[in-house]
């Protein structure tokens, strides 16, 4: 459920389509997206052995690479096909909708910087988005919601926040997320106990060394301490930091505001143990049981 929600919320931005839900026109197109997007994740995950021995590539041991080949090339022909369904679009006048998709900007860019702007970095821009926009905050509302469930004592104070600050006559949107700091904190231990992406570790030289002939001995400004930084600092740091915590607020608020939820065995604990992979998923998959609140029942009838 939470990867289906951050994938639609992404494809709405890129290319204006929705893949998962109610009115979803071409179910072939959304079903090759889901395989593509399956073994994106699946085989970013993989490694290959002949990295480390390769010798092995002359024997023989190349299925990994060959898969890999095959998926760039069929999400490249995916991609590429929304682009030019775009591109004729616009060459027709069709345009409806004001607000302009990723690919219109692009292609917009394309036009007046065309040797930069070719349709190979508008297909690598839009899987950055996709691939570090969707399984990231998926898997920080999963664990976050696992937590909760582990903890109802603090699921009970985020509802009462929820309820004082939003109330039960409407949902909450993106306005309100400045002014419920106990979801916000919520969000951040999660981000501190699970990172979306366990590799951004703090380093530095032990010793003064040479970069390019440069004598590295002091590192500048002020560091922030124990300041928690999920998303890094600098210039490596994630650019999409601030949708992030966007989507992961305004999905998790929603569901704590509209739902009470409970472990499916009250006696057992949500396992909390992690899984493989690029995000560092959930070994086993979030369930829970869900009903609506009595006070947000007329609300969510209206929907």
């Amino acid at each position: 459920m939470f990867f289906e929600l951050n994938l639609n919320v992404m494809m709405r931005m890129i290319a204006g389509k929705r893949y998962y839900g109610d009115n979803v026109t071409d179910a072939e197109e959304a079903r090759m997206f889901q395989e593509i997007v399956r073994d994106t994740f699946r085989l970013g995950a993989a490694t290959s052995i002949s990295d480390f021995l390769p010798l092995l590539r002359w024997v023989g041991s190349r299925g990994y690479e060959k898969k890999l080949i095959e998926l760039h090339k069929s999400r490249d022909g995916f991609m590429q096909k929304l682009i030019d369904e775009h591109k004729a679009r616009a060459n027709r006048g069709s345009q409806q909708d004001k607000r302009k998709t990723m690919i219109e900007v692009l292609l917009g860019l394309q036009e007046s910087e065309p040797d930069y702007y070719t349709d190979e970095i508008v297909r690598g821009m839009m899987v950055v988005l996709l691939a570090g926009g969707t399984d990231t905050s998926a898997g920080t509302m999963e664990w976050a919601m696992s937590l909760l469930l582990n903890h109802p004592e603090v699921l009970k104070k985020a509802q009462m926040e929820l309820d004082d600050c939003v109330g039960t006559d409407r949902l909450m949107d993106e306005s309100d997320l400045a002014r419920l700091p106990y979801l916000h904190s919520v969000v951040t231990e999660t981000l501190r106990m699970y990172p979306a992406g366990p590799l951004l570790m703090p380093h530095e030289s032990s010793d003064t060394c040479l970069v390019g002939g440069f004598a590295y001995q002091e590192v500048e400004g002020v560091r922030d301490g124990f300041k928690l930084m999920p998303f890094g600092s600098g210039r490596r740091s994630c650019p999409g930091e601030r949708l992030a915590m966007q989507m992961v607020g305004l999905g998790l608020g929603s569901l704590i505001q509209c739902f009470d939820w409970e472990r499916v065995r009250e006696d057992e604990l949500v396992d909390m143990t992690e899984g493989i992979g690029l995000t560092m998923p959930k070994a086993h998959p979030l369930q829970a049981k869900c009903r609506a609140r009595s006070s947000m029942v007329k609300i969510l009838s209206q929907i």
